[in-house]
């Protein structure tokens, strides 16, 4: 059987949801084309008032903060060395490299011109925002891939890849960190260009401190969230026991976020808060559902053992951290009187696609690769310094079935 066959006889044994994905991709692939060959203003709502849209607000400013997983369990698992959450790891990375190759997309896509991108790396401006963050997403987008490696490795048995990448597991960790803290933070940077256009619900000098601690707690909770439905619809094993641990640490750093918003609110905002009732009613609702109800939420008891409570909890963070960035990055920003951006089929199809891919990539690379095999009672770290494949006779770093 020829390969082409192999692969398609494998592609008709997806789910239908699996399929479904695909087409999407697919969709949001073609108009990604149409944007590239007709440009811009042909192809997008963009205008001089509103030069950010759809996929800025989202594509980018949200989808940042919801790959920050990555870092987040890292930090925790490695910096702090609770070894127990090793299991969510993994699967944690992926959804940061991922998160962070479709940003990349994102921000190619934006550009006018995107054949200049490298040009941020031949002019340097240190003063401004955009380039810390270029340069960041770029970095933290390059120790994703190799931490995206470790699986890689194991699933081909290189040995001595393998050993290397175990061996910085913690620098990796705390690079991550670094990385992620200057760009988290910078990205509610950008917005305090915005004087007198940011409403003052959201516009405030601390900001970027908001931007880092959301994307803490939401980091995460999206940790929680994705192991509650990996278990759910992929079969995977119940790490109720596992997430407990988070909801512990969740609550303190949405806490924390908490007085800083509300001190905020009350010393450093200048202007009127209640003159527009429908910015009024999403702030309410952002801060209500999305930040106020998880927290009550996370501080229960019965959340450590109950994972549909854990689900809900993560899900209403998720919600509050979408709604927050597209509350600074674009409601807020509309102004009375003037046209209101909304964004175009080609925008809407692009961005159905990322989310469509990320989802898609996800199942596959959890299909074919060790993503959830790594548990340390069962990793074997012996292994020894010559790279060669690893014989099937011979036990997997990740377990029995790794490497098949």
């Amino acid at each position: 059987m020829t390969a082409a066959k192999i692969v398609i006889n494998e592609i008709k044994g997806y789910h239908r949801f699996i399929k479904f994905m695909m087409v999407l991709v697919g969709l949001g692939a073609l108009a990604s084309l149409v944007r590239f060959i007709f440009g811009l203003g042909v192809t997008t709502n963009l205008n001089d008032t509103y030069p950010w849209g759809l996929w800025i607000s989202f594509d980018v400013v949200t989808a940042v903060p919801l790959a920050a997983g990555a870092f987040t369990i890292g930090i925790v698992a490695h910096v702090f060395h609770i070894k127990k959450l090793e299991p969510l790891v993994r699967p944690a990375i992926v959804t940061g490299f991922l998160g962070y190759s479709l940003v990349c997309v994102g921000l190619l896509l934006d550009l006018g011109q995107p054949q200049r991108g490298i040009n941020v790396l031949r002019y340097w401006n240190i003063h401004s925002p955009m380039f810390e963050v270029s340069m960041c997403v770029m970095a933290y987008t390059t120790v994703l891939t190799l931490e995206f490696l470790h699986p890689v490795a194991e699933k081909f048995g290189w040995h001595l890849p393998l050993r290397l990448l175990r061996t910085l597991e913690l620098p990796f960790a705390i690079l991550a960190a670094m990385i992620s803290t200057l760009h988290q933070s910078t990205l509610g940077t950008f917005f305090l260009i915005a004087v007198d256009k940011l409403h003052s619900l959201w516009y405030n000098p601390l900001l970027p401190l908001q931007f880092w601690l959301s994307a803490i707690f939401t980091g995460l909770s999206i940790v929680i969230f994705e192991a509650s439905l990996v278990h759910k619809y992929m079969g995977q094993p119940d790490e109720t026991d596992l997430l407990a641990t988070l909801t512990r640490i969740i609550p303190w750093i949405m806490g924390v976020y908490l007085l800083v918003k509300f001190f905020a609110l009350a010393f450093l905002t200048h202007g009127p808060l209640f003159d527009r009732p429908v910015l009024l009613a999403l702030f309410v609702l952002e801060i209500g559902l999305g930040v106020l109800t998880p927290f009550c939420m996370y501080l229960t008891k019965k959340i450590k053992t109950d994972k549909k409570l854990q689900l809900r909890a993560a899900s209403l963070v998720i919600f509050g951290l979408v709604l927050n960035r597209f509350n600074v990055s674009m409601f807020g920003m509309e102004q009375p009187g003037n046209m209101i951006y909304a964004p175009s089929l080609i925008e809407s199809l692009v961005t159905i696609g990322i989310i469509a891919a990320h989802i898609l990539f996800f199942v596959l690379i959890a299909k074919y690769f060790p993503v959830f095999e790594h548990h340390p009672e069962t990793v074997d770290y012996s292994i020894p310094d010559r790279m060669r494949r690893i014989d099937h006779g011979t036990k997997h770093p990740a377990g029995s079935e790794a490497g098949a």
